[in-house]
């Protein structure tokens, strides 16, 4: 993690925080040297957006009105200095009794990323970052997490209770909730 003195880095720049200690988004460097704009370094590649507006939609018919959909890079607190972002999180209407300017602090049933937007530069084991996060995740009680990697066209799923994580090409048929499937590569070639 990032061992320079953090009061000089504004708290806008923080992608995650895990066990007190920040996780910057990637090119926050290049921020503070007035080399990039702050929404260059939190904006989506296009392909990265395509793919979060194509989800949200297959996710909204799937799940119809009983189920919130967040994007956004929504905020799941776990306890105290210690929270993920995530790319899209699915969760049962009822169990949110407001919505308000607070980060989530129970377990979605889905979470979906896409790539990762934190700097991984300054992680001790940047390929251990995403197995901590699925982790992380899984222990907070999510019972499904999805990760869609694009310079690869891979996905790695990852499931409450299954110790067994899978990974698939994105030419295979993979159901990301039971009774829905989706085609990465349709999806990805919906914008070309």
């Amino acid at each position: 993690m990032m061992e320079q003195a953090t009061e000089q880095i504004p708290k806008s720049l923080v992608y995650e925080m895990v066990g007190g200690k920040p996780i910057y988004y990637q090119g926050y460097k290049d921020y503070l040297t007035g080399n990039k704009q702050m929404d260059e370094i939190m904006g989506s590649s296009k392909l990265q957006a395509l793919i979060v507006a194509e989800l949200i939609y297959l996710l909204r018919s799937f799940y119809g009105n009983e189920y919130l959909i967040f994007t956004n890079e929504l905020g799941l607190r776990f306890g105290k200095n210690a929270w993920r972002a995530a790319d899209i999180a699915v969760i049962k209407s009822d169990l949110v009794e407001d919505l308000n300017d607070q980060y989530l602090d129970i377990p979605p049933e889905l979470v979906i990323e896409i790539d990762t937007k934190a700097d991984l530069q300054e992680v001790r084991n940047p390929l251990g970052y995403y197995h901590e996060k699925t982790e992380d995740l899984i222990q907070f009680g999510v019972a499904k997490v999805v990760w869609i990697f694009t310079d690869t066209r891979k996905v790695l799923i990852a499931e409450q209770g299954n110790n067994a994580w899978r990974i698939y090409d994105w030419e295979d048929q993979l159901e990301i909730t039971e009774g829905l499937a989706i085609d990465m590569k349709r999806i990805a070639n919906r914008g070309k």
